[in-house]
């Protein structure tokens, strides 16, 4: 039974709406600090997470790389400055290399890597080289659909049973497929993600609207197994991200679906995250974790789910319920991520925006800034900003 929206929204006052003005200011610190991290990257791409309050210079081989592109073209969006657009098309050289020469590509997240980044190029430039870039991609995720179940296998080799499983942050990655149908007209790219979100929608999202982080089904038969969490902090917890991941992926879906019952999941979903928002609107890494528990909170939780947020209420009739509330919870959650999380400490390699968690159980990038946090909140300001062109 999913949750109704609970006492976290307040009457709104003088402090509850960003005004242009603010959102203008908070833009030119992040431009500040991406001209600062343009010269310390150089060709090199920053690692998925800060250390000590700065990114290693890593080579195009992590999930993580089409972030910073992103964040090259959002630039390039708000400033129109031809550098943004240079330096990001530079970067589409290596994502060529990297699929045609299949350099870690052996997951599902090449929608993570090839929208934010060539899909990203296709719209904004119409290049006919990133589109035939961008659909070798979607090739390489359609390679790793399992018929015998019906979904799209996270990782690892497509033999091994023990990896027989999809993810949450799928969700994300599957509309590079809906791109493919729309550019190419050949519908084998929508079957596959239509089967893959029906079986995401049908297993990781429980019936109170809260998730699993992966899902493992039978080899043999096909049948789906077990719930289970690598990054949240158990099996029965919501881990913050993979909720966002929902929150954001249902809405995308809707984009290019237009399926009215995705209005009801995804109130199930972001309501569960909304009613788990400590005082601050930002949560913390796990949404069974509040104020008093001592645990360090995923800033990019917050911007992820901001996106989504605004994305779905393009979308939500007037009628629906809790869509003024959920304007509401908009302006409070992206107003603390601007006065309590964003990084103001301009230096090159910094974040553009601090507190992440990348995974609490390995202790990597612990309160730490996270590249996809930063690209997340960089979009968040770009819808408040303007009708932002969706890349997804």
């Amino acid at each position: 039974m999913y949750e109704d929206l609970t006492k976290k929204v307040i009457n709104p006052d003088h402090k509850t709406f960003l005004s242009k003005q603010e959102i203008e200011a908070a833009i030119n610190t992040v431009l500040k600090q991406i001209n600062l991290n343009i010269k310390f990257f150089d060709n090199l791409y920053p690692a998925p997470a800060t250390s000590q309050g700065i990114y290693r210079k890593i080579s195009n081989t992590e999930w993580t790389n089409g972030f910073w592109t992103g964040i090259l073209w959002l630039a390039f969006q708000y400033t129109q400055d031809p550098k943004y657009k240079r330096i990001a098309e530079k970067n589409i050289d290596s994502f060529e290399k990297r699929i045609s020469q299949k350099i870690a590509v052996n997951h599902h997240d090449l929608g993570f890597l090839y929208t934010t980044s060539v899909v990203s190029d296709f719209k904004i430039t119409g290049s006919e080289n990133a589109r035939q870039i961008a659909l070798k991609a979607a090739d390489c995720l359609v390679s790793r659909f399992q018929p015998n179940g019906g979904f799209i296998q996270a990782w690892g080799d497509l033999n091994d049973n023990n990896e027989y499983r999809l993810i949450i942050d799928s969700l994300m990655n599957i509309p590079l497929l809906y791109w493919a149908e729309q550019v190419t007209r050949n519908s084998k790219y929508g079957k596959i993600a239509d089967q893959h979100y029906q079986n995401v929608i049908n297993t990781v999202i429980r019936d109170n609207g809260s998730t699993y982080h992966t899902y493992y089904f039978d080899k043999q038969n096909g049948r789906p197994l077990k719930g289970m969490t690598k990054q949240g902090y158990s099996d029965d917890s919501s881990w913050a991200r993979g909720q966002a991941w929902a929150v954001y992926g249902i809405p995308l879906h809707y984009k290019y679906r237009h399926k009215q019952e995705d209005f009801k999941l995804f109130r199930g979903v972001t309501n569960y995250f909304l009613n788990r928002l400590p005082k601050d609107f930002i949560p913390y890494w796990d949404l069974i974790f509040n104020d008093g528990d001592n645990q360090p909170k995923d800033s990019s939780s917050g911007a992820i789910a901001i996106c989504g947020i605004a994305e779905m209420l393009k979308h939500l009739p007037e009628s629906f319920s809790n869509k003024y509330e959920y304007v509401l919870l908009l302006h409070k959650m992206l107003r603390s991520l601007i006065d309590n999380y964003a990084n103001n400490d301009l230096k090159p390699g910094a974040p553009l925006l601090n507190h992440g968690v990348y995974s609490w159980h390995s202790g990597k990038g612990v309160d730490e800034g996270n590249i996809w946090g930063d690209y997340f909140y960089f979009e968040a300001l770009m819808r408040f900003y303007e009708d932002w062109k969706v890349f997804w």
